[in-house]
């Protein structure tokens, strides 16, 4: 599938860092910010590895996929544990939104000096833009 980045997710969701972890948990205080910890983990691709489907852009289809990823303590995408867990109710924004989570690369999530694996969730938005960057190549 060819096309082009999705920038309101990459600006929203991983841009501020990744949202709403899996269970409760407790907050530590940080000595420094050198010792500060990510207690979730922290997306570091420079750019969205998230295509919108040019036909669904085309068509001016829109919408909103949350994903569960698991993120090991290496800061890789366990591709095998990747679900849609809110579907954006067509098949090929979730499809593309599964395919970019692949791509994607992280600081791992630490407790206690460690690095440790852990879920969460992971939203991924579609938007029909009227800008010609948001066009996906022909």
């Amino acid at each position: 599938m060819s096309g082009s980045v999705v920038r309101a997710a990459w600006g929203i969701a991983a841009g501020a860092g990744l949202l709403a972890a899996a269970g409760c948990r407790s907050r530590e205080p940080v000595q420094t910010a050198a010792a500060a910890e990510n207690d979730v983990p922290v997306a570091v691709n420079s750019d969205s590895p998230f295509q919108y489907p040019a036909g669904l852009y085309d068509d001016g289809v829109d919408g909103d996929v949350r994903l569960r990823l698991f993120v090991d303590s290496s800061g890789r995408v366990r591709p095998e544990s990747t679900r849609v867990a809110a579907s954006s109710g067509t098949p090929g924004l979730d499809t593309a939104a599964v395919r970019g989570a692949a791509l994607l690369h992280f600081a791992p999530a630490h407790r206690n000096g460690q690095a440790v694996g852990m879920a969460f969730y992971q939203p991924v938005i579609f938007r029909h833009g009227s800008e010609p960057s948001t066009r996906p190549p022909q």
